[in-house]
């Protein structure tokens, strides 16, 4: 009778085993039926090539010319855009110094301003202004290994604080452009020749030349003069400090090098840009021009003299001139794709754009277009594999690859409302500049005139 029971006691056993795990398999299958739910939700697209969904861009390349980002822009319509339902607008075309104002009045909601735009292209500085959290964070959407392809340094400049804010689409560096048939006949008479365009000394001995024997006129219109300055006083070894998002005063190697551009503007042997060297230079007022490698997009052909004669422009491009026997530096500059949060959608719309646009060869195209880097690892490598669209073009990624040989990156003050100070300083000078003649002949010196623009670096401050 014992083991009768004993075998009905098994049985159950073995029933109630049978249970349990069937109940478990159950409640097994019931939890994962949620996380396979948010799983699937997660990877299906909220857009809908039935109802498109558009964003509105405002950009940076190609104000006044005609613009290879509205190229871009159309072909991406035209072809992924349609394809998933997204349709980007541009609403403004601006220029680099100046879409931060435009942007902070959009958020601002001032009287007179277009709407925010969801995707802009606009410098770090700027982009913190607007405030990190109010941008996408491109780190939610771009895999590690999809960052890995980008030059590391490229991905650093757009980050705020641990946000990678601001995109990497193309980069720029400073480049000396020069009107290659004035420069040869002033070079023949007065014998000088590019090669004395390697060092800043150098530079300022042939801008002296240049003004004795054009009758007065100035070598070089400089577009960033302050930049150029602390690029000096970091190849010197100087680790330029900032006080309140300005220059402190306590930068010995800075102030010597600002120092020395002040001299040659007091001299009337160099001026800052009335606001980009292009003009100074297709107008004959000056030989050369230092300015954005992505000025490029804008030379002219033709030079044309006041009496509407004109030449050939002949446009030579030469890396930036440095400090002799010290380490080389260029800047790193150029603006950067942000995203303003609004809707999940339109996150996603802006994250399937930013991946085509920077698709490697894309990018290559895009750069060769405008006269900016690539960001992509490796990249730049390629460039000698596509064709040019100008000599123009092909002069330029030629000093482009020889600064990208020869000198160390150093990306560009952030702070915020620093490219205000810029262009407040830039402002006081060009007064000091215009005013020349009138300076000398009321018995000032250049010492004065110098110290006039010493005191105008602090003042912006």
């Amino acid at each position: 009778r014992s083991r009768g029971l004993g075998d009905v006691y098994k049985r159950q056993m073995k029933r109630n085993a049978k249970r349990i795990l069937t109940l478990l398999i159950a409640a097994t299958a019931l939890l994962a039926i949620p996380f396979t739910f948010v799983a699937c939700n997660k990877n299906k697209s909220l857009l809908d090539p039935k109802k498109p969904t558009t964003l509105t861009m405002w950009h940076v390349y190609g104000e006044q010319a005609n613009s290879p980002m509205n190229d871009f822009v159309e072909k991406f319509n035209a072809t992924v855009g349609k394809e998933k339902g997204i349709v980007i607008d541009v609403t403004l075309m601006s220029n680099a110094s100046q879409i931060g104002k435009k942007l902070k009045d959009a958020q601002a909601g001032k009287a007179g301003s277009k709407d925010m735009p969801d995707l802009f292209f606009c410098h770090s500085g700027d982009a913190q202004s607007l405030g990190a959290d109010n941008l996408l964070n491109w780190k939610d959407y771009f895999t590690p290994t999809e960052l890995d392809a980008f030059v590391p340094d490229f991905l650093s400049d757009g980050m705020l604080g641990d946000r990678l804010s601001v995109f990497p689409v193309s980069k720029s560096t400073y480049m000396l452009f020069i009107a290659g048939g004035v420069f040869e006949r002033f070079a023949a008479e007065k014998n000088v020749s590019v090669s004395d365009l390697e060092t800043w000394d150098g530079f300022f001995t042939v801008a002296e030349k240049y003004y004795d024997w054009s009758g007065g006129k100035p070598f070089c219109a400089i577009d960033y003069l302050i930049r150029l300055a602390e690029l000096c006083a970091i190849s010197d070894g100087e680790s330029v400090s900032y006080k309140d998002g300005w220059y402190d005063e306590n930068n010995p190697s800075f102030i010597k090098a600002y120092e020395a551009f002040a001299t040659s503007i007091a001299k009337g042997h160099i001026v800052v840009s009335d606001m980009y060297y292009n003009t100074q230079i297709m107008t004959a007022q000056t030989c050369a021009g230092i300015g954005s490698s992505a000025s490029v997009l804008y030379a002219n052909d033709k030079i044309t003299y006041p009496d509407n004669t004109s030449e050939d422009m002949k446009l030579q491009v030469l890396p930036l001139p440095q400090q002799a026997g010290k380490q080389k530096f260029a800047t790193q500059a150029g603006v950067g794709l942000c995203a303003y949060k609004t809707t999940d959608k339109k996150a996603e719309a802006a994250t399937v754009f930013a991946r085509w646009f920077t698709e490697e060869q894309r990018n290559v195209d895009f750069v060769l277009s405008t006269g900016y880097m690539p960001v992509r690892t490796g990249a730049f490598a390629k460039i000698g594999e596509n064709s040019f669209k100008s000599d123009a073009f092909k002069n330029l990624y030629a000093a482009l690859t020889k600064t990208v040989a020869t000198c160390t990156f150093v990306r560009e003050p952030n702070f915020d409302g620093y490219y205000s100070k810029v262009r407040t300083l830039y402002d006081e000078i060009r007064k000091i500049q215009k005013n020349l003649a009138s300076l000398y002949a009321a018995g000032g010196t250049t010492e004065q005139i110098v110290a006039e623009m010493k005191a105008a670096l602090y003042n912006v401050a």
